[in-house]
């Protein structure tokens, strides 16, 4: 019996069993072939320079994406529904269905919501870690390297928020939300810890608009390159920071004002959702300005 390999060659066996096992060692190694090939072809995809360059800033951007899509669902959806079960005629129905919703809805959307900023932020790290010769060319002194540290500031500040003060605080109204729930006692401690996430909520909200700005603006800015004078660069940080700071201190109840509703800064996070929405890019507005007037040479 002669049998054609898949070389082309014709090999003469003695027996159906001997020629069915060289049929079935090239299939096999045909096969095996055939693996490597695509795995040459597609393992670049998790060469460092891929990684870097493509593979984290694709989750960092879903990642981001979750976090800030949520972020928007919380202050533009949940925050005005759920003041509209306090504006229900029959105040014990209201209170009962806000803490069902709470109890049901925000607990599950708190949940990705923590885990995305977390998400975003390692990816983050890993973006810089990873990308080969990252900080090169003047990192810091260029006008792309210093907008998209500004982004990194803002995208740190805002993580931080989210474990330190909103999830710390929201902790207690979920815990009094189910304890109500099962018939027990209101915690007299929530609505202020509520206030306290809220404000953390909304100043991330604020800080959103610019946030993405920055990190769009490395790679699409026609000053990416241009390095900027010691000068410009001492004024814009001064002055970046100075008001990050100042409405940081602020959402976190350190201003002489505390947290009171409707006082000094709070102003800006109180009432409808389009006050806060307006702040949000009153403050793009002054970055704006800023890179139009300091990053350059």
């Amino acid at each position: 019996m002669s049998v054609t390999q898949a070389n082309g060659t014709v090999s003469i066996h003695s027996s159906p069993i001997a020629a069915a096992r060289v049929l079935r060692s090239d299939s096999v190694c045909f096969h095996k072939r055939g693996v490597l090939k695509v795995l040459a072809e597609y393992t670049g995809f998790f060469s460092r320079a891929s990684l870097g360059a493509f593979g984290f800033r694709w989750l960092h951007i879903l990642a981001g994406v979750t976090w800030i899509g949520l972020l928007y669902y919380f202050n533009f959806v949940q925050v005005p529904a759920f003041a509209q079960f306090e504006a229900e005629p029959h105040k014990e129905i209201g209170a009962k269905a806000r803490n069902i919703a709470i109890d049901k809805v925000a607990r599950k959307a708190l949940w990705w919501f923590r885990w995305a900023a977390v998400g975003t932020f390692l990816t983050g790290i890993m973006i810089t870690g990873i990308t080969k010769d990252y900080f090169a060319n003047d990192f810091g002194k260029n006008a792309g390297g210093i907008a998209i540290s500004t982004g990194m500031l803002l995208g740190t500040i805002m993580m931080l928020n989210v474990w330190g003060v909103i999830w710390r605080n929201q902790k207690v109204v979920l815990a009094n939300a189910a304890n109500v729930l099962a018939g027990g006692e209101a915690n007299p401690a929530a609505p202020a810890a509520g206030r306290k996430a809220l404000m953390a909520s909304r100043q991330n909200t604020l800080f959103s608009i610019s946030m993405l700005f920055f990190m769009v603006y490395k790679g699409h800015s026609q000053r990416i390159g241009v390095n900027v004078s010691s000068g410009n660069m001492g004024a814009y940080w001064g002055i970046a920071i100075v008001l990050i700071a100042v409405l940081e201190l602020n959402a976190l109840g350190l201003l002489p004002w505390k947290t009171a509703a409707n006082k000094g800064l709070n102003k800006l996070y109180d009432g409808p959702v389009k006050n806060v929405l307006i702040a949000s890019f009153g403050l793009w507005a002054i970055f704006l300005i800023l890179t139009e007037v300091f990053l350059k040479a």
